[in-house]
């Protein structure tokens, strides 16, 4: 059995890291993360002349029509150098949206803008009650003069200060579940009653907002799909967007175990390298096994979406939940490791830190996906 990647998933990580390491270095970071954009329009602009923002896309709509694994390759490269920016929330949260709601028109016009890098996205689902289930989706759509008027608020949306567009999660009515009633819209920016502030966080790197909606105007095709049933195209759009998620962690966690190793072999405690100390040694050993059985689940759910197979919503959960711990407990085990220089803000190793944590409560938790795992085998 192979359960190696392709050659050209090999060339697509050579050619990614390579560009990566020279184009978004730590210092571009950390500069990245005192600036309210996260991003330049320069390495945007070089982004899409990589293609990677049509990456998955169809190539009638401009994009590259390869895998969710080779979008795994990506993602893991740019998890290794805390890439900054609105990748991950114009490709993987609003595009996708598009790409599986949206109506032939809506991914013609910004399906090809996004590969082209003329156009930015987001998906604003989140609510002030912090919940993931279609229980928690409060912001209502009512219908009004051919069109529907959106009254609510979304947090934590990622990215939605730069957004062009905005893939609105609201409910348009009830049903005998949450689920019903749950529609999806396409809100461009400007919009008259929509207003964005940018909120503070821990992990400058990713920009979170909240967008409140005040009697906004949004005409009849700002609809995606069909009135009162976006949920499951919802559902699938984050099943991808948590799989990848859990790719650019492993690329982080990888990348503290390489710092770590590395300083291991040169810092000098009592005339000897500090990883020739046992307890070094099995810390080191003990990060190497959660990066690796993290990384096996990761491919394994993304060949599971590719595949389009049953378990693709257990593969995805199954993921998150461990990628989740382990992404945290290694970049604590390098700091740790790291001793007193990796407490300082001079070093890199606190950007993943607040990457791991940031990344732990996106799309839920550990805990949210435990259980979720135990609702889809039965328990």
């Amino acid at each position: 059995m192979d359960f190696g990647f392709s050659p050209e998933q090999e060339m697509l990580r050579a050619t990614a890291r390579k560009f990566l390491e020279n184009e978004c270095t730590s210092g571009f970071v950390r500069a990245r993360m005192e600036e309210p954009a996260g991003v330049t329009d320069e390495f945007w602009a070089k982004l899409a002349e990589q293609g990677w923002l049509g990456l998955v896309y169809p190539e009638e709509h401009g994009g590259s029509g390869l895998g969710f694994v080779d979008l795994t390759v990506l993602m893991e490269e740019m998890g290794r150098v805390v890439m900054p920016g609105p990748f991950f929330s114009t490709v993987l949260l609003g595009g996708l949206a598009i790409r599986e709601a949206g109506s032939p028109a809506q991914q013609k016009e910004w399906l090809a803008r996004i590969a082209a890098g003329r156009a930015r996205t987001t998906l604003a689902w989140t609510e002030p009650s912090a919940r993931w289930d279609a229980a928690g989706v409060t912001c209502a759509a009512r219908e009004d003069k051919g069109g529907f008027v959106l009254n609510g608020t979304k947090l934590f949306v990622l990215d939605a200060h730069l957004a062009d567009a905005l893939v609105v999660v609201a409910r348009t009515g009830e049903g005998k579940t949450p689920e019903e009633g749950v529609s999806l819209f396409l809100v461009p920016k400007g919009t008259r009653g929509v207003e964005v502030k940018l909120l503070p966080t821990m992990d400058q790197t990713r920009k979170l907002c909240e967008v409140s909606f005040k009697d906004a105007p949004v005409p009849a095709d700002a609809l995606m799909g069909v009135k009162g049933r976006g949920w499951p195209a919802l559902e699938r759009v984050v099943e991808r967007a948590t799989v990848a998620l859990c790719a650019e962690m492993c690329g982080g966690a990888q990348r503290v175990l390489d710092m770590t190793t590395d300083y291991a072999k040169i810092r000098v405690a009592f005339g000897k390298p500090i990883g020739t100390y046992q307890g070094v040694k099995h810390k080191a050993a003990d990060m190497l096994v959660d990066v690796e059985n993290a990384k096996s689940l990761t491919y394994y759910a993304a060949w599971a979406v590719d595949e389009n197979a049953p378990e693709a919503a257990l593969a995805a959960s199954m993921a998150k939940a461990y990628v989740t711990d382990a992404y945290r407990k290694v970049a604590g085990a390098g700091i740790q490791l790291h001793g007193g220089i990796g407490f300082t803000w001079e070093h890199d190793l606190h950007l993943y830190f607040k990457r791991a944590k940031s990344s732990e409560f996106t799309f839920g938790d550990a805990t949210y996906h435990r259980e979720r795992v135990a609702q889809l085998i039965n328990l």
